[in-house]
């Protein structure tokens, strides 16, 4: 599904992302762990481009999407993405917020888009949220609807950048409630985040970062379990 060769990201001097060779398979659940400032998050927005990569490649379904010949706009329609803030447009109804894209971007018919928003509504249980707006919703509402804006357009991938990280504690588990109902499903998913129950319940393959490289990597009996690099200890000594 996704192959990064060679990943290399620099601000200025700093060199974030260390030369960087990853492969995501269809169905993988690939969870990133590490300290702030690892380079996770970024690693995580240079799949879709919205960090340009100083060197190296990225092949999205078999499409090097690095290529300056790419239209990375059509490859992102097949890419959902989650953000830590919802990014919801305050002046949209929840209906509307979700069926503007595949709609606009003539993914879906207006009734098509409705009947699919509606449908996921009633996925994450907020059928009844439909004509809110989203200042009436609560952080943990917002960031499932954000959720299932991404979903609406039908990717091939979700991408989830610590989505739970600016929300209040008890709102957490209904936001990882929808992300375990995905994984189960068999979506391609690949998440930033600090909850570390997560990623021992959901994930496939567990990555753990730490300045700019992946240092270990494993299943999440491998990587919680028995961790072979000293940093990875180190690490989750303080977070477990």
């Amino acid at each position: 599904m996704i192959s990064v060769n060679n990943l290399v990201k620099k601000f200025g001097s700093q060199l974030v992302l260390d030369n960087i060779t990853e492969h995501v398979s269809p169905g993988e659940k690939v969870v990133v762990i590490g300290p702030s400032g690892s380079g996770k998050s970024t690693f995580l927005r240079c799949l879709n481009l919205l960090e340009m990569p100083t060197s190296g490649e990225i092949i999205f379904d078999g499409q090097n999407i690095t290529d300056k010949k790419t239209d990375i706009n059509v490859v992102r329609q097949q890419m959902g993405m989650v953000f830590q803030h919802f990014n919801l447009f305050p002046h949209l109804s929840i209906l509307d917020n979700l069926t503007l894209a595949p709609v606009q971007l003539h993914r879906m018919s207006a009734a098509e888009a409705k009947a699919e928003a509606l449908r996921l509504l009633g996925m994450v249980n907020l059928s009844e949220k439909a004509d809110a707006y989203p200042g009436q919703l609560s952080g943990g509402q917002k960031q499932r609807i954000a959720i299932v804006r991404a979903l609406a357009m039908k990717p091939k991938v979700m991408l989830f950048d610590e989505p739970t990280s600016a929300l209040d504690p008890e709102m957490v588990g209904e936001v990882l409630g929808v992300m375990k109902g995905l994984a189960k499903e068999g979506m391609t998913m690949v998440v930033v985040t600090h909850e570390m129950g997560f990623a021992r319940e959901v994930a496939t393959r567990v990555l753990f970062m730490d300045e700019g490289k992946i240092m270990e990597q494993g299943t999440p009996e491998q990587i919680f379990g028995s961790p072979q690099n000293p940093r990875t200890k180190e690490f989750l000594s303080k977070v477990l």
